[in-house]
């Protein structure tokens, strides 16, 4: 496969202005721009072409922006609901699948659709680049950025904090590769994140970029292109619970190169995006017709995020304001922000194993529940053509299936670290390490 491939032809664009710019090989933001913007990339394709099932996540190539492809990748898998559908009294729910489900030809090993991300950032790098990433995750982005770096040899630093170690689980040992910081119990992503701009700003190491690298978006967009090319044309409905909002991003910048593509349709998908009660921040945002995020008391947010199934949905610097940011898709696409409930989920999670046949995660669970919400109180036409975007599922199985390895950190920080006792011993940390192969 990786004989065969091409580096894949684009151009990077501001939302902002439109100004059109080569990609230096990291660029993460609009050059000699002052305001906010994200980038997007303006492949050379307008059409695209899909790949057989061996390229794995690089079937999508035509819109990626890599330049190689790395092993062990799995796209998501589209299907038509059956069950969840005939329950739910829907004519046209197509489900798009990432996780573990052998049966579905689905084979992504940390079950999350977090890989789609890992597999398209990491084939964005480049041999020349020579620097250890820095990754910020409150657990599943960590553990699939973990197992694709491990399984290339990539050097990696992942942050996460201490509450959600146990999201670092893998069915073999990692690679030496890859080290552990954590930001103290009792912490969330917002300070994992904190913590990883503090190294990312040191020598020899680079940030993966969040929401800025396009190559994150884009290979979060693939659930978007499975299924558009597996229904035909673009569905009237996009359901996907969110923290940063950064796949909703993604599913709506899918949905215009679909349109420009001329043979799915020329609709926008109504971008129906959920969060996990009590800890709302999007919701608050979007209902008061803010364009900013409200003000979010520091402790509170802590404590509301502790409390939520759904750990993974607890951004609390979301790129939500920014130019091409999430109130920019919403607004665009004539979307919503929808909210489940831990209990409102647990059942919607039972549902859908009992009706499709496998486990979801606690976020693909929230947004289930918001579709089964929105058809209950009439929200949502039954004919409409409806994709329910499951973010992670087959994780009850795969775990009982194999033998599992949990990664421990390497330090371990308190809130609002020293920076110069950071860098320190994350230095120090690397040091000890033997050098590692190029990339």
């Amino acid at each position: 496969m990786n004989n065969t491939f091409t580096k894949t032809s684009y151009k990077l664009q501001s939302v902002k202005t439109g100004k059109v710019f080569e990609d230096n090989g990291w660029t993460l933001d609009a050059p000699e721009e002052k305001e906010p913007s994200l980038i997007r990339a303006i492949y050379e394709k307008p059409q695209l072409e899909v790949k057989n099932n061996s390229w794995g996540l690089y079937k999508f190539a035509d819109w990626l922006p890599v330049g190689r492809t790395l092993k062990g990748s799995s796209a998501p898998v589209t299907y038509k609901s059956e069950g969840l559908a005939k329950e739910l009294g829907l004519k046209n729910l197509w489900i798009t699948f990432s996780g573990y489900w052998p049966e579905k030809g689905a084979n992504m090993s940390t079950c999350s659709f977090k890989e789609t991300e890992a597999y398209s950032v990491c084939g964005r790098m480049t041999p020349e680049m020579d620097k250890i990433l820095v990754v910020a995750s409150a657990g599943n982005t960590s553990r699939s950025f973990a197992k694709v770096c491990s399984d290339n040899n990539i050097p990696l630093l992942i942050c996460v904090p201490e509450d959600n170690l146990n999201a670092l689980w893998f069915d073999e040992p990692l690679n030496d590769c890859v080290k552990l910081i954590c930001s103290r119990s009792g912490s969330d992503y917002f300070d994992a994140i904190h913590l990883s701009n503090i190294v990312a700003g040191m020598e020899g190491f680079i940030a993966e970029g969040g929401a800025k690298n396009v190559a994150r978006r884009d290979g979060m967009s693939t659930t978007v292109l499975s299924a558009v090319t597996t229904i035909g044309q673009i569905p009237d409905y996009y359901f996907q619970a969110v923290g940063s909002g950064t796949g909703a991003i993604a599913a709506w910048e899918a949905n215009l190169r679909f349109i420009a593509d001329g043979r799915f349709g020329t609709n926008k998908m109504k971008l129906m995006v959920s969060q996990n009660a009590p800890f709302v921040p999007l919701y608050d945002a979007w209902k008061a017709n803010s364009r900013a995020m409200l003000p979010l008391d520091e402790n509170l947010a802590r404590k509301q995020v502790e409390e939520i199934d759904a750990k993974v949905l607890s951004n609390r610097k979301p790129p939500y304001p920014i130019a091409g940011g999430l109130f920019d898709a919403l607004t665009d696409s004539a979307g919503d922000v929808l909210v489940a409930t831990n209990e409102q989920a647990r059942a919607a999670a039972k549902l859908f194993e009992q009706t499709e046949g496998t486990d979801i995660h606690p976020a693909s669970a929230v947004a289930a529940a918001t579709l089964i919400e929105a058809v209950k109180n009439g929200n949502i036409d039954k004919n409409a053509l409806i994709m329910l975007n499951i973010t992670g599922g087959g994780e009850e199985r795969f775990k009982a299936e194999k033998e599992l390895f949990y990664l421990k950190p390497n330090l371990i920080f308190d809130f609002n670290p020293d920076v110069e006792t950071v860098q320190k011993k994350v230095s120090a940390l690397f040091e000890k390490t033997a050098q590692y192969s190029k990339l």
